[in-house]
């Protein structure tokens, strides 16, 4: 059994979805695991992981959009503002997603569909740099 751990950066510019599939991929190479699991965890309560399609930005741009009419920045309903309007929106947004993925590796490649790409999804205003740790198990 081997294990690999790697904490990667990942620069937002505000909201919306940034995708750094080529990253774990990078990730899942070097650790010379043929088959196992890759497990993806986003350090932020804020932000969160999404697997997506990565053929047509359309989806991401709609998705960011719908997020945005679900939970709106600013809603009355929340009593904790102490980050801005849009602090606890975002931890709504989180809730809503996810924060860690899990992804099967197959003959040394993650087992992604055709389509599918890795996204965080960036929930606050400004930009942010995020930690995402990635944990590759497996012979």
């Amino acid at each position: 059994m081997r294990q690999h751990q790697e904490t990667l950066e990942i620069k937002t510019n505000g909201p919306g979805l940034v995708e750094f599939t080529e990253a774990v991929v990078r990730v899942v190479e070097e650790a010379g695991v043929l088959t196992g699991l890759v497990h993806v965890f986003c350090r932020h309560t804020s932000a969160s992981l999404l697997i997506q399609e990565n053929a047509d930005p359309d989806v991401q741009l709609d998705l960011a959009a719908f997020f945005r009419r679900l939970v709106p920045d600013g809603d009355p309903l929340f009593l904790h503002q102490s980050e801005g309007p849009d602090d606890m929106a975002a931890h709504v947004k989180s809730a809503l997603t996810q924060t860690t993925l899990a992804i099967p590796v197959a003959d040394g490649r993650m087992a992604l569909g055709t389509w599918q790409g890795i996204y965080l999804f960036e929930h606050r205003r400004r930009p942010h740099t995020r930690q995402v740790v990635i944990h590759v198990l497996g012979a």
